[in-house]
């Protein structure tokens, strides 16, 4: 590779979003002159495989030094790759089987790898291995693996040798850990008084073992840990960056930012003193997704601290020649193979963990006579990660299969009153009630509604689409569901759970006091 101007090293650090399903011009122009070193693919940006192929390989092109084209595609509730591509189940569908967890989570996640690569994505930011302490939590739930952090361990270590092995980088997060906050980064600033040795002996374990599978990345939370740097969060903190990941745990590979226009950053730090603190603190990549001012603003800041001394080029040296190592690790050099996509083997391995991950709560599915009706609630999360919006299908895919039953999908807003009273008669009426929950838990209108389903059903079934957490919440149904998760493969699983097609035998990662 040419040696590089001091501008360009400074411009391999930023990684940027746009909008659109095709490169802007200034996107091109960035990556021609080296301004940039990476790019962040979202759900606006997708559309099909074919598309998504254009759109790599017009990014790859245009790149002046090889390109680091990464995505949220975690599986399960965050995946950016959906219609047209193997959805997967999310990480606790995955821990929730009751055999070959690691080996199947590896097998999954080798297949998101391989389809990525096919399309010239070669980043990949996951797995999630923060511990679901608390249900509390907005941001992780049917994302983490669980709260045994030995257990966690083993998921990391699969997910990071599965996704690597198909050949994209994998990027533990949310470093140093989520923890017990309950307070989404995407909005506010998290602060966690967790002790250090927690954090050693727990929230870090699944650190150390991703590093010991080799794993390429690690990205730092938004979150103030406050009995290790009281005054930054973890993104900006040479204290955990640099004692606790590099020296402590001993990583030598590439950090990132989360995206540094997420509230916890931006409302507290302007952007390009987010970026000189960021490089100070020891990050390699600094992530600005969204808006072209913004990510002008990071380069510009950084590149004069660095011309004025504030930051010292030796920084840069080190950052510059991490991200170098990443690419050539993970150099995408085939054209794109759009036979992989959705391969007959990759669909049998989803459909396969799907059934596994799937969980009988209580009670038993019964065979559904008579008249049946089923109302679907869509999910609204307040988060910034969650790109999927409304219902995904469940009341379509029911219908298939069952063309008499009444089915209804209600929206994620409000919902009327008169609805609310016409389909509590219905549920009085009917043989059998399904209802299928969205995150009822931290919805209270959701909540109130499916409420008086249940207990106006002769009979019924609760199906929880999202968490296991619905179900505490509401009164005990003749039999409860948990798909831990509602990607394409975990609604099939449901179906055919109802329709007797098998018996699931999942169990929780997790503890849930059921009614």
């Amino acid at each position: 590779m040419q040696q590089m101007t001091v501008q360009e090293k400074v411009g391999q650090m930023f990684t940027i979003g746009f909008h659109g399903l095709e490169a802007p011009d200034y996107l091109l122009e960035w990556l021609a002159q080296g301004r940039a070193g990476g790019v962040i693919l979202f759900a606006r940006n997708i559309d099909t495989p074919e598309q998504v192929a254009r759109l790599t390989a017009s990014l790859h092109k245009a790149a002046k030094y090889p390109l680091l084209i990464g995505i949220d595609q975690e599986g399960g509730t965050v995946a950016r790759l959906r219609k047209g591509f193997s959805e997967s189940p999310g990480a606790m569908a995955l821990a929730a089987a009751s055999d070959e967890q690691t080996a199947r989570t590896e097998r999954v996640s080798a297949v998101l790898g391989e389809e990525m690569c096919a399309i010239g994505i070669n980043w990949d930011y996951a797995p999630a291995v923060d511990l679901l302490y608390s249900a509390e939590n907005p941001t992780m739930g049917t994302r983490s693996f669980g709260i045994d952090p030995e257990q966690v361990s083993s998921f990391a270590e699969a997910a990071v040798e599965g996704f690597q092995r198909a050949g994209v980088a994998a990027c533990a997060k949310h470093f140093p850990g989520l923890g017990e906050t309950a307070i989404d980064t995407h909005l506010a600033l998290p602060r966690l008084t967790v002790s250090e040795a927690q954090l050693l002996n727990r929230d870090l374990m699944p650190y150390r073992a991703a590093i010991d599978a080799g794993i390429a990345s690690i990205m730092t939370t938004h979150t103030i840990i406050e009995t290790l740097d009281p005054d930054y969060p973890a993104t900006l903190s040479p204290v955990i960056i640099q004692r606790l990941l590099r020296d402590e745990l001993g990583f030598d590979g590439v950090v990132t930012t989360d995206c540094m226009e997420m509230k916890a950053i931006a409302d507290h730090y302007g952007v390009g003193e987010s970026a000189i603190l960021a490089a100070k603190a020891g990050v390699d990549v600094i992530l600005v997704s969204h808006t072209p001012e913004m990510q002008a603003q990071a380069y510009e800041s950084l590149l004069q601290a660095v011309m004025n001394g504030d930051v010292s080029e030796e920084i840069i040296d080190a950052a510059s020649a991490r991200v170098e190592k990443l690419k050539s690790q993970f150099a995408i050099t085939a054209a794109p193979d759009l036979e992989v996509i959705r391969h007959p083997d990759h669909l049998a391995i989803m459909e396969e963990a799907a059934r596994a991950g799937t969980v009988l709560l209580y009670g038993e599915i019964p065979s559904l006579r008579g008249r049946v009706l089923a109302v679907e609630f869509a999910s609204v999360l307040e988060s910034g990660i969650v790109e999927m919006g409304g219902q995904t299908g469940f009341a379509q895919r029911l219908r298939e299969r069952l063309p008499e039953i009444e089915i209804h999908s209600l929206p994620g807003g409000d919902l009327e009153a008169a609805l609310a009273e016409q389909l509590t008669a219905s549920a009085r009426a009917a043989d059998w009630v399904i209802v299928a929950t969205r995150n009822a838990a931290w919805n209270a209108q959701q909540r109130a509604f499916a409420e008086a389903l249940l207990q106006n059903a002769q009979n019924s079934i609760l199906l929880c689409l999202r968490t296991p957490f619905d179900a505490p919440v509401l009164p005990r149904a003749s039999a409860a569901l948990c798909t831990c998760g509602d990607s394409a493969p975990s609604l099939d699983a449901a179906i055919d759970v109802l329709m007797g097609e098998f018996i699931p035998n999942g169990r929780l990662s997790i503890p849930v006091a059921l009614p």
